[in-house]
């Protein structure tokens, strides 16, 4: 961190936030202020002295556990305080996106126990019911998880796998995205889905299998196919993912942008970075926006036909800059069972974005062809 000089306004910058107890101790060490800071969920209890005694004019404090007589000086020195909120299974005010651990925490007591399920549970009680109280810890929730999204991916080369739910583990199809997920990974790009079962799942874990010889992908192919589905038991299709990755420790890292909005649908846990959003309109946005390097479109329903449209929109109008790479995979799912190629290559035509899409028939096609339209 270098922030900039404390008697400054703040400006914005993410160099003037605090999201670890260690951040806070190297800012109070090298500047002796807090003024014009903003602190994310940092447990400040063991902090009392150093509240007490600093400038924190300006400052913002939001979800920060702290002793009560701190936080009065706090506000009285002119600071924000927005104490933690009881009772959440998940955090508003988070510096960081979640990890597998996080959000399947409690999993040996069955999936309705973790985080995941517990915050779903929370949603569904409370999205329709007209309360600005939850609709405020929502809208700061994904707003925190965007920005740390952004922190993690600065000058990542990122590439976007989507396709559907319904891929099922133990078929050559799910294979063939795994294979596809080590590929781009071994190929020094991040790779990113959208976090959920199926092809979203199979590209995750092949980047997580990326740093291990050829004979781990197979074999854990092999365990996963013993629970096919996240139906009808999601703490089953779970327990074999963590199995994978307990004998497998260290895997390769990649994104997942999963949703609650879609809560049936669980997150996968091969990705270490999940950005898990309540909103799934800021979700397809931002996950789609951060793919700076190329999407792949692996064949999917619904939510699979929204992306590549939602991406092709501002690759149309060029509203992110230089169109990005789009490849479909499967040339009679996108001609003849689900049409968007044809629409697509019509949109295209005559655009700058016409020299930026393919379509293969095969998956292994597809890293060759994100390559050579520029990925």
């Amino acid at each position: 961190m270098h922030p900039t000089t404390p008697a400054q306004p703040f400006d914005g910058s993410h160099d003037r936030e605090i999201e670890s107890l260690a951040e806070f101790d190297e800012v109070v060490a090298a500047h002796g202020t807090l003024s014009h800071f903003r602190v994310q969920s940092v447990d400040l209890t063991d902090r009392t002295d150093a509240l007490l005694s600093l400038d924190t004019s300006g400052a913002v404090f939001l979800g920060c556990p702290m002793d009560p007589a701190a936080a009065a000086r706090t506000r009285a020195c002119g600071a924000l305080v927005l104490p933690p909120v009881p009772g959440l299974a998940f955090d508003p005010y988070r510096g960081c996106v979640y990890s597998p651990d996080e959000l399947f925490a409690s999993l040996d007591e069955g999936y309705e126990a973790t985080p995941d399920a517990r915050t779903y549970a929370w949603f569904q009680r409370t999205k329709a019911d007209g309360d600005i109280f939850g609709s405020m810890l929502r809208s700061i929730h994904d707003e925190a998880v965007s920005d740390a999204l952004d922190e993690l991916l600065v000058g990542a080369r990122v590439v976007g796998v989507m396709g559907g739910h319904a891929m099922a583990r133990g078929t050559e199809e799910y294979a063939g995205a795994a294979r596809l997920g080590r590929e781009l990974a071994r190929a020094g790009l991040t790779v990113a889905t959208g976090g959920g079962p199926g092809a979203m799942e199979a590209a995750n874990l092949g980047a997580y299998a990326a740093p291990f010889g050829a004979g781990m992908l197979p074999e854990a192919l092999r365990i996963l196919a013993k629970a096919p589905a996240f139906t009808p038991s999601v703490t089953d299709w779970a327990r074999a993912a963590f199995e994978v990755r307990a004998k497998w420790p260290g895997g390769g890292p990649s994104v997942a942008v999963p949703t609650w909005f879609y809560g049936h649908e669980p997150p996968n846990p091969f990705a270490a970075h999940i950005a898990k959003y309540f909103s799934n309109a800021v979700r397809e946005d931002g996950l789609l926006a951060r793919c700076n390097a190329g999407v792949v479109f692996l064949p999917g329903a619904a939510g699979t036909v929204q992306e590549i449209f939602d991406d092709a929109t501002p690759n149309y109008y060029e509203s992110r800059g230089e169109p990005t790479p789009m490849v479909l995979v499967d040339r009679a799912h996108w001609t003849e069972r689900l049409p968007a190629w044809p629409l697509l290559r019509s949109l295209a035509r005559e655009r700058s974005m016409e020299s930026r899409i393919a379509l293969v028939d095969r998956i292994e096609e597809a890293p060759e062809a994100l390559k050579r339209l520029g990925g």
